[in-house]
């Protein structure tokens, strides 16, 4: 009996069967919790994914069967004048937006987190354009840039400047689509190194201020250092959004004069639905995920060596 005792105190013991079974009843219960999330995830991500894959490599018009073409798809794309212009495109357009972005919510956030007359409102003011519809702001900027009657125009002019051709000019149509991108992103940039700056130890600031360190050179040398993790949010964020802009180019200037403006979802988005080459259009998709993760990937990469070194 004694020895029937000592097996049953083992069995259920912490390596016995019934903490076995609990432990398998606690994954069972976290599955369920989690399975909501990851059919939603499988069948809004994963599966488009799959299928943008697999339509890049057939001949498909949207109607009857997709015919396989293989590689070809993406055969074309390397020869295809248009694609270049529009990836070109897309490369000024993220390499102006991000660190005008950056710069300007970083300021904004320097400014606003100081003691302020009306701090919590010009926070929640400049926060309003993050909840504006990109299609809503494009059509506020086209009035705000019309060649004949916007306020840009006449404001360079009541300044004795000359007017700008934001329709008919290619530097200029790009520059205001960036200026409204811009001015969209601040809100959110500024949020967020706001809630960096909190974690700021003011113990550091005073420090400084002993040593007699300048504001500008206290910002310079401890605030941008420590707020790196933020910066590095920010950057990965604001590259794979600013690859994603499709909507205000559409209301704003279609992607004219002459493809001046037309930025990569623009191109692949024209391809899909209007010529109807539902099959480059998903290669240009694939192409488009591909650079969207190198570039996610490098900058990963580099943050984790600067964290490293």
């Amino acid at each position: 009996m004694a020895l029937l005792g000592q097996a049953a105190a083992l069995r259920d013991g912490p390596g016995g069967r019934r903490p076995r079974t609990r432990r398998r009843g606690e994954a069972v219960t976290g599955l369920a919790f989690v399975a909501p999330a990851l059919a939603v995830f499988g069948v809004f991500m994963v599966a488009p994914l799959a299928m943008t894959g697999y339509y890049s490599l057939t001949e498909h018009s949207g109607f009857g069967d997709p015919e396989p073409v293989g590689l070809a798809n993406f055969a074309g794309i390397a020869g295809d004048a248009l694609f270049w212009r529009a990836l070109a495109n897309t490369a000024v357009f993220a390499a102006v937006t991000v660190p005008l972005s950056l710069l300007g919510g970083l300021g904004l956030a320097l400014l606003l987190n100081r003691a302020v007359p009306a701090r919590a409102l010009l926070r929640a003011l400049f926060y309003v354009p993050v909840v504006v519809s990109a299609a809503a702001s494009g059509i506020v900027a086209r009035w705000i840039f019309n060649e004949s009657a916007g306020v840009a125009n006449r404001l360079l002019s009541d300044v004795g400047l000359p007017e700008v051709g934001w329709q008919t000019s290619g530097p200029a149509a790009m520059a205001s689509i960036i200026i409204v991108s811009v001015w969209a992103n601040l809100g959110f940039v500024m949020v967020v190194y706001l809630a960096g700056l909190q974690g700021v130890p003011a113990e550091v600031h005073e420090a400084s201020a002993l040593d007699g360190a300048g504001r500008w050179r206290t910002i310079r040398s401890i605030t941008v250092p420590i707020l790196a993790p933020t910066t590095f949010f920010l950057l990965v964020h604001l590259v794979i959004s600013t690859f994603q802009v499709f909507d205000l180019v559409v209301v704003m200037t279609g992607g004219g004069p002459a493809n001046a403006t037309t930025l990569l979802v623009n191109y692949a988005y024209a391809e899909g639905f209007q010529q109807r080459r539902q099959g480059y259009a998903a290669a240009l998709g694939v192409v488009l995920y591909a650079i969207v993760l190198a570039l996610t990937l490098v900058q990963w990469r580099a943050g984790r060596r600067r964290d490293l070194a």
